[in-house]
């Protein structure tokens, strides 16, 4: 993996490349397609901040939509007949109401903070099959890829969010029933998202209203694999943790962390809600902070979206 840029060479390349000057970032809404979410959520749940399930704010520090998640309780784990072993036992979880992120995070979102000094650059400013990405305005509205565990972890926390819960993201992409996709038991096709290569590499994020989730979250099968906040444990569900369950500690040695949703490549068995994937997330006790030890992988298949309680 390539060794993390010297922070002001790559701020350097990125003020140029994007013609980023001074004074104050604006967040810019992005313009969305109608989502189609698949049953009505539940509204017997307030939530604090002041609103209600299946309510939308936005972000004022990057303009993301966000989307209220009630209180509930739901199966959780592999249901389908392509439930893989590490999905396995299903079992109900009962998850506290939080705020789910409508989009993956943007090349133009995270860029904000690092043009704010919060974040620093992707390891690289390409995609898998673009040599000019992060550094593009064309593929502003494009999620990130290219960031560490570490770095989506602080752009969530700048922002005044956090990485959400592998329980979390999947309430969100399954609602309360027992359905495969976000949409439904219907195989994927190019309609519901970007998968199997059907595109070749990454879409402007909330492409696919038919793709969305009980809630109305999108892109949660497909287009990129995102970092949730738990360590990985292949057999962590057979410790029977069902109330707003946080993944595994840190094992000595091993800082494997979850990836979920699937990527523009994978195939429709590796985009049903339950399925999980390990990589190797960052160790920020390594001394060296330009190893590989402490960044952990970087790939163009890996991006986040955020959460908040």
């Amino acid at each position: 993996m390539k060794k993390l840029f010297p922070i002001l060479m790559a701020l350097a390349l990125f003020v140029s490349a994007c013609q980023l000057g001074g004074g104050q970032a604006e967040p810019t809404p992005i313009s969305l397609p109608t989502a189609f979410p698949t049953n009505t959520p539940s509204v017997n749940a307030p939530v604090e901040a002041g609103g209600s399930a299946g309510s939308e704010r936005a972000s004022s520090v990057d303009g993301m939509p966000e989307v209220f998640i009630a209180d509930g309780t739901f199966r959780m784990g592999g249901l389908d007949t392509d439930a893989q072993k590490d999905e396995k036992p299903a079992h109900s979880v009962t998850i506290k109401g939080f705020w789910m992120d409508k989009l993956e995070v943007t090349n133009a979102m995270y860029s904000l903070c690092v043009k704010a000094g919060g974040c620093e650059p992707p390891q690289y400013f390409k995609s898998d099959t673009r040599d000019s990405y992060f550094n593009n305005p064309e593929f502003n509205d494009y999620p990130v890829v290219y960031v560490t565990w570490a770095q989506a972890d602080t752009y969530c926390k700048w922002t005044g969010r956090r990485l959400p819960t592998e329980a979390e993201w999947e309430r969100a992409a399954r609602g309360d029933d027992f359905r495969t996709y976000p949409w439904g038991d219907d195989r994927p096709d190019s309609s519901r998202g970007n998968f199997n290569y059907f595109v070749g590499d990454t879409t402007r994020v909330g492409n696919f209203p038919a793709g969305a989730s009980p809630f109305g979250v999108l892109d949660l099968a497909g287009n990129i694999a995102e970092w949730v906040g738990d360590y990985y444990d292949s057999d962590y569900y057979a410790q029977g943790v069902t109330v707003n369950p946080s993944g595994p500690g840190a094992r000595s040695q091993y800082f494997n962390r979850v990836v979920r949703g699937g990527t523009y490549q994978d195939a429709f068995v590796d985009v049903r809600v339950a399925n999980r994937a390990s990589v190797r997330g960052s160790n920020l006790g390594a001394s060296d902070i330009y190893s590989d030890d402490y960044l952990g992988e970087v790939s163009p298949k890996i991006g986040f979206r955020c959460a908040s309680d």
